[in-house]
This record gives structure tokens, sequence and C-alpha cells, in this order.
């Protein structure tokens, strides 16, 4: 779907022992040395890993660290330095191009993708095969269809709070955050609705499982493979007005995605897609519930019905704890110099979306969250060729959702202590693993006999 939002899974998740300590960092001759760099990977690294990148963008701002997994890669965690990798044609996106032994390949991909031919996608290639790939998907993925389907995506959110509305609390991850985005990308894909619950249960694998026990996420990406190929069969023989026909009729100088690059590019649009919306919704309704006078003026301003805000809202919330993390993994393709730090031809290399959005060179008080801010030019999406192909449909999504629950639920509150969350562990993704929530009960919206089940 794009290069920065992309699953959870390639990574163990954050866990309660730190990682191995790093050396403290070189200080000037004559000067005081630096104090230890922090640990990194902890569970409470986790809950707040952006002071951690603060003394990383002070100290070490291309940094190599050993990983949970045990594979080594560089981090890069200035504003600057991350914009010149995400754009870098050295840096490759193909995992062949990583010097470790086959073992190590195996850490740094999605579970199952190799073994279900899922790899032929737009997250592991690069020009012209990328631009080929890009071009014939642009010309399916449109605008226009995004636009569209902006009703349904409505219909989905009002669908979901009816199932709560009544009962004065819900999960929003569970209850919300989760649930949407499945349904959306099935029906924008043309998946048929008796079919979407096993594709809930599968993404349900995936998200829950997504820093553990990899057996469990490649077999959900085994199954769902599986019945991407005959749904695509199926496609062939009865084509509709949907995405993945639409990837199907997709040409350009007589050139087709072929039924791999199909299966592979309806795979990513929804493992990669889906995960990205659910950590929007949970992290921004999140700090809007911790910021209670931005979420204020936000109200306000919807009430008002004005959308300036909103817009310029959903960008700040996406910089200010954006849903990803670090962008999908590069690779050195031959020896290069990046923020003062000399990277070895093979080297992965992994650049901080979370650090380089809260970069003080860049951004004026960036620890604080203004949804007014004007200059955001933030990363959340990635940059340059990779630039996320879905984030119309994501911000189209997390504006529906954050909107349709400020209107409904005025007085949503967070339930328990915010010290009691839990973020879900792993490299790529920053999401909540549960919301919970209170409000006044509230009333279904009425119309919910007419809606089309989920």
């Amino acid at each position: 779907m794009n290069d920065s939002p992309a699953p959870s899974t390639p990574e163990p998740p954050a866990c309660p022992h730190a990682a191995p300590h790093e050396k403290a960092a070189a200080a000037p001759h004559g000067a005081a040395p630096a104090a230890p760099a922090p640990a990194l990977f902890t569970w409470e690294f986790a809950t707040d890993p952006y002071p951690a990148y603060a003394w990383l963008r002070e100290h070490r701002p291309v940094h190599r660290t050993a990983l949970p997994s045990g594979v080594e890669a560089w981090l890069v965690t200035r504003y600057g330095d991350a914009r010149q990798a995400l754009a870098d044609a050295r840096l490759s996106k193909n995992p062949a191009h990583h010097a470790e032994s086959p073992h190590a390949k195996g850490k740094t991909g999605i579970p199952g993708e190799r073994k279900a031919e899922l790899m032929t996608h737009l997250l592991n290639i690069d020009p012209p095969d990328h631009t080929r790939l890009r071009r014939l998907v642009s010309k399916a993925f449109t605008p226009r269809r995004v636009a569209e389907f902006a009703p349904r995506v409505q219909e989905l959110t009002d669908r979901l709070i009816d199932g709560f509305v009544e009962k004065g609390e819900a999960d929003l991850i569970h209850d919300l955050a989760f649930p949407l985005p499945i349904y959306a990308i099935c029906d924008l894909l043309g998946v048929p609705r008796e079919d979407q619950d096993d594709f809930r249960d599968w993404a349900g694998m995936m998200i829950r499982h997504g820093g553990g026990p990899r057996g469990g996420v490649a077999r959900s990406v085994k199954k769902m493979r599986g019945y991407l190929a005959e749904l695509i069969h199926r496609k062939r023989e009865a084509p509709g007005d949907d995405l993945i026909s639409g990837l199907i009729r997709a040409s350009d100088h007589g050139e087709h995605l072929t039924e791999n690059e199909a299966a592979a590019m309806a795979f990513i649009l929804l493992f990669a897609g889906f995960e990205t919306t659910v950590n929007l919704i949970g992290n921004g309704m999140y700090a809007l519930l911790r910021h209670p006078e931005q979420r204020a003026r936000l109200q306000a301003s919807l009430e008002a019905g004005e959308s300036a805000l909103l817009a310029t809202g959903i960008e700040e919330l996406l910089r200010y704890d954006g849903p990803v993390e670090m962008a999908t993994w590069r690779y050195a393709t031959e020896p290069l110099t990046l923020g003062g730090e000399e990277i070895a031809a093979g080297d992965p290399v992994l650049v901080v979306l979370a650090a380089a959005d809260r970069d003080p060179e860049r951004f004026d008080e960036p620890d604080v969250l203004d949804l007014a801010r004007r200059d955001n030019q933030h990363l959340g999406y990635g940059h340059g060729i990779h630039y996320c192909l879905g984030a119309p449909l994501a911000r189209l999504e997390g504006q529906t959702a954050l909107t349709t629950l400020l209107r409904r639920l005025p007085d949503l509150r967070l339930a328990g202590d915010p010290a009691d969350l839990r973020w879900r562990g792993g490299l790529i993704m920053r999401g909540l693993r549960t919301l919970p929530v209170g409000f006044e009960p509230g009333v279904r919206t009425g119309r919910s006999d007419s809606l089309s089940p989920l």
C-alpha cells in the first residue's frame, strides 16, 4: 500500500526486559561524556518512546542497534536525515539486498508472505517494477473511488457506534477502531459480506500476535492468500465495481497485473491498510482525551459546521502520535553516508517517523499538540516514491470516526488510569491494545434497520 504504513509483524513485541544496553555516546575531547543511551524496546519504551527518541536525535541521530529479534539495524531519528533516507534510491525496499543470513532475512518481513508468494507488492520492490505496479494500482485505487466510498464509511461508523451507544461504556479499539477499517477495506476490495468475518478473524490474529509467536500470523497470511486467489479467479469470471476487479482490469501499454501481483496488492492493501487506521483512530482519540482544551476547540468547530480545524487536526494527530512508528525496512545497496555515519552495503535501515515528526529543528514546540498547526509537513505517511497510496482512505476513515464520536458522544471520557493502558509491541506500528471509555448512554441513530449488514 505504501512505504511506511505496514504491519507490525516484522519484530517481536517490546518485552519487560531491556534490550542489550547501549554504550555511552562519544563526547568531544575535553567534554564530559554523555549519559548512557536509554534502553530501547522495553515495555516502558513502548508506552512513551519520545524521550528516548529525543536523546537519540541529540546524541546519535543515526544509530546502529540490536533489535529484539537479534537483527542489527540503523535507526534514523532526525527529520532531515529521515526525509533524505525515505527518498534515497540507494536504500532499497527489496529484502534480497539484506546482507544477513537467510535466517535473519526471515525476521525482517511479514511472516508467511514468502511462502504464500505475496512478496511482489509495493512495500518490497524498487523501480522500475515499483513504478509499473504503482501506476497500474493507481488506475484502480483512485481518489474518486475513495471519495465515492465516504457514505459507506459513515454508515459503517454509525452502525458500529450504535452497537455500544446505549451501554455507556466501550473499548474504542475493539468496538470501533478495529472493525471499521476491516469492513471498509473488505467492501472496497469486493469481499462478499458473508466472508468478511473471516477477514476480521485473520486480521485479529495478526494484530494480536503481530509481535509474538509468528506461526499464528503465518497461518492467517496463508489462509488470506488462498482466499484472495480464489476471489481473484471469481472476479476474472464475473468482474464487479470493486477494487479487485479494478486491479484485474488495470492495464498500461498492454501490461496487466499478474495473478500473484494482484493477490499481493490486495493482501497488502488490506494487511497494511487496516492497522494504520486502527492506530490513527485509537491514538488520535486518546490524544484528544488527554488534551481537553484541544478537543473542546475541535468540538466547537464541528458544531459550527466548520471543517478547517478538522483538516489541520488530523494532520497534527498523525504527527503528534501517529499510527506508524518506523517506516518499513530498507537495505543499503552500496556504502553510503547518512547523518555522519557510514552505512555498509547490505545494512538494514529503519527510518523512525515518530522521532522525525517530533524534531525541534523542523517543528516549533514539537511535543505540544496543536490542532491548528499550519506548517506541518510530517512524514507520517512517508515521503518520495513510496508515499502511502492509501493515505486518502485512512484520512477519510480517521476523520469520519473521530468526528462521529465527538458529535454523538460529546462527554466521552477515559475509563480508568492512563497508566494502565498497554501499547502493542513490535517495531513498525504504534497503537493501543485497548481504549476503555465511558459516556452518558445515548440513543441509536434510528437508521439502524435501514443500514446494510456489516
